[in-house]
């Protein structure tokens, strides 16, 4: 495999939601590329991108996967994402990490929750998105319906470059609209036939032609007034408009696909080759002290880990991108959170699965390497005599929480370290031992998130777990001034025993002056303090303990104040 240079490479985020066909369009786009020789299938349980055993159970992602495909000499490193909310967090990195968006839509049901959802995180981050319509091929599939909820919701932003001649069984053909071409496909997919549009679909066709030349010259003054002159544009031109309105998003350009018969992928992988933007095109990524970094290969060496994964007979597999710089095989490098030494022993371009290894990763690359002693995701590594540090990817708090602990109560600290192994794979579970409740809290994105962590418990780490409602923090604390008093008085013989005991408490505030005078019911008690005493509690309160002689009367009296 080749090294790629800087604008040689773009990184884009495969969303959708749950079944709208992302891993089936991942292994479509592998085998069209070579990578892979047999295309998998989700039911088979032998896809490339969701290999985990959890995955394979459930039937559907659970991490996000990171590959790539070589297609028309450039690198495209697409990383496939979870559709459940539920695994937000996979979603959450790879668009931190990725310069394009595309959002793969069930014909079948239009856009869905999950779809609004991912499209606000790229809202939220400033990402170019792409629309693909897939499942053409379901008999419930109305793509004219589907266009029009897309643009009730999306806006005219939504602009198509595709369409399909019929949908159902029988698809097996699409218009292109930027090459005014008709591409059609034998039942068994693949390579396209490439034909001139039928005269029945022309007049269609030329209508979204030009609302997409429109579309296109309105993000170019140059292009605009060309349009203005000749009503037209060169497919060069057009792909120039498309590309600048990609990143200035206002252009959601949609494309058609049927991944499960492998019918559009290809053409869908040269329009992201040649007019998705590069990653020299997008805006600059700041490290922590606010400084732009430029991913210039001929820049410090600076390498940003965002993945961690477990993986049987490998141990940690660490994902990262780089952000600047050149990273070779040999190369040492200082961690910039933990202040330890690496030497980068492999590297590997990724593919699901499967691993190609390579000698360098040029800036804005994505790769893997194994076997490192001390890095976690987020850590920086850098070459000699850079300071970077980066801190870019913020994750949402957690909605849902349970208490957990191991049947067997003497693996209790074998429990403690997988689950803190897991969140270095899921940075969105959060792990607390609370002394105060006296129980392990793990907390995460749903329902279905943290059954899952439980399932790897127990099918990974052979650990059998229970869930169990976490305890309430229930405190009480003093609100106004009170006064107690209680006499103790007995005759028993000889001596007879008293004492008098006088109790004040009140609410407590950081820096106020020690007490010198109450006053209850009109009686004032005089303070005469002899001892003060201070407690902090476990959750950040403080108890203070004041000794004094009220009024001379008695020996010893308790004041207590909180």
């Amino acid at each position: 495999m080749r090294v790629y240079q800087t604008n040689e490479i773009k990184n884009i985020a495969l969303l959708g939601s749950a079944g709208s066909g992302k891993t089936t369009l991942a292994e479509s786009m592998l085998f069209g590329a070579g990578i892979i020789k047999r295309r998998g299938t989700v039911e088979a349980k032998n896809t490339v991108c969701d290999y985990f055993p959890v995955e394979q159970e459930y039937g559907y992602s659970v991490f996000s996967t990171v590959f790539h495909v070589e297609w028309n000499n450039k690198k495209l490193n697409i990383i496939d994402c979870p559709g459940s909310d539920d695994f937000v967090g996979g979603a959450i990195t790879a668009l931190n990490v990725t310069d394009q968006a595309v959002i793969l839509i069930n014909g079948q049901y239009g856009p869905e929750v999950g779809t609004q959802n991912n499209f606000r995180y790229t809202e939220k981050l400033k990402k170019p998105v792409i629309f693909l319509v897939n499942q053409l091929d379901s008999d419930k599939c109305d793509f004219d319906n589907v266009m029009n909820s897309m643009k009730e919701i999306y806006g005219s932003k939504c602009v198509q470059i595709q369409y399909p001649t019929k949908t159902g069984a029988g698809f097996n053909s699409i218009i292109d609209v930027l090459l005014m071409k008709k591409y059609s496909w034998k039942a068994e997919g693949g390579s396209p036939i490439i034909e001139d549009i039928p005269a029945e679909e022309m007049d269609k066709a030329m209508e979204l032609h030009k609302t997409l030349v429109e579309a296109a010259a309105e993000n170019d003054e140059t292009l605009m007034e060309k349009f203005f002159e000749t009503e037209t544009l060169t497919e060069d031109e057009m792909r120039e408009g498309i590309r600048k309105g990609l990143v200035a998003r206002s252009i959601f350009p949609v494309f058609c696909v049927c991944a499960g018969k492998d019918m559009g992928v290809r053409r869908l992988m040269e329009f992201l080759g040649n007019v998705v933007p590069f990653v020299s095109e997008m805006d600059k990524i700041h490290n922590t002290r606010g400084e732009e970094v430029s991913p210039d290969s001929n820049g410090p060496e600076s390498v940003y880990f965002f993945k961690t994964a477990v993986e049987p007979h490998i141990g940690e597999v660490s994902y990262f991108k780089v952000m600047s710089g050149s990273i070779k095989v040999g190369d040492d490098l200082t961690n910039a959170d933990r202040g330890s030494k690496e030497r980068i022993g492999q590297l590997f371009a990724c593919a699901g699965a499967n691993r190609i290894p390579v000698d360098q990763l040029n800036a804005g690359d994505i790769g893997c390497t194994v076997k490192l002693k001390d890095v976690k995701t987020g850590n920086t590594l850098n070459g000699k005599g850079v300071e970077q540090h980066f801190d870019f990817i913020k994750y949402p708090n957690p909605k849902y929480m349970r208490a957990i602990e191991s049947v067997n109560s003497q693996e209790t600290e074998k429990l403690m370290a997988a689950l803190l192994k897991m969140r270095q794979e899921d940075p969105t579970w959060l792990v607390e031992q609370s002394k105060e409740l006296r129980q392990t809290i793990v907390k995460g994105q749903g329902e279905f998130h943290l059954r899952t962590l439980k399932w790897r418990l127990e099918n990974n780490e052979k650990l059998q777990t229970v869930f169990k409602e976490a305890r309430i923090p229930y405190r009480e604390t003093i609100t106004k001034q009170a006064k107690a008093e209680y006499r103790h008085k007995k005759q028993s013989g000889g001596a007879g025993q008293f004492g008098e005991v006088h109790l004040i408490v009140e609410p407590y505030a950081e820096g106020m002056p020690d007490p010198t005078m109450y006053k209850f019911n009109g009686q004032e008690f005089k303070m005469n303090i002899k001892g003060k005493e201070e407690k902090t509690m476990p959750w950040g309160g403080k108890l203070v303990f004041i000794n004094s002689v009220v009024g001379g009367a008695s020996t010893r009296a308790l004041c207590q104040l909180f």
